[in-house]
């Protein structure tokens, strides 16, 4: 039971931090482009693979801390049914090029972002 009220509050964090970023990244930068989207794929990315391998090689840590932060936090922040979306939207409205941009970039960046976040934890 107290499995589920941890990655529950990690999900609530990980929601919200979605919506406030995403929100964030709009006025920021413009509706052109889902950069909100792709700033939380790689934010999301980094994290998992800077967790996992620190809490599993570096430091010994509950069990707990890995539902907290990657199942639910991060499992409710990142958002690739969002990048899905957003994807087949610029498909169908015949948006060639920001539909390629935003497949290559979610997918390179984000792979790039779990290595740097594995790298990163076995360096600290």
């Amino acid at each position: 039971m107290l499995d589920f009220l941890v990655i529950s509050l990690g999900a609530v964090a990980g929601a919200n931090a979605r919506y406030f970023l995403s929100r964030y990244a709009v006025k920021a930068l413009g509706p052109v482009f889902p950069y909100g989207t792709l700033i939380i794929n790689l934010l999301g990315s980094l994290v998992v693979g800077f967790f996992v391998i620190w809490t599993s090689e570096r430091v010994l840590a509950d069990p707990r801390w890995r539902l907290l932060v990657v199942v639910g936090f991060c499992g409710a922040f990142t958002t690739f049914s969002s990048y899905a979306f957003e994807s087949m939207a610029y498909f169908e409205q015949g948006q060639w090029l920001l539909m390629a941009t935003n497949i290559v970039s979610n997918n390179l960046l984000c792979l790039a972002a779990a290595l740097a976040g594995m790298a990163l934890a076995r360096v600290l």
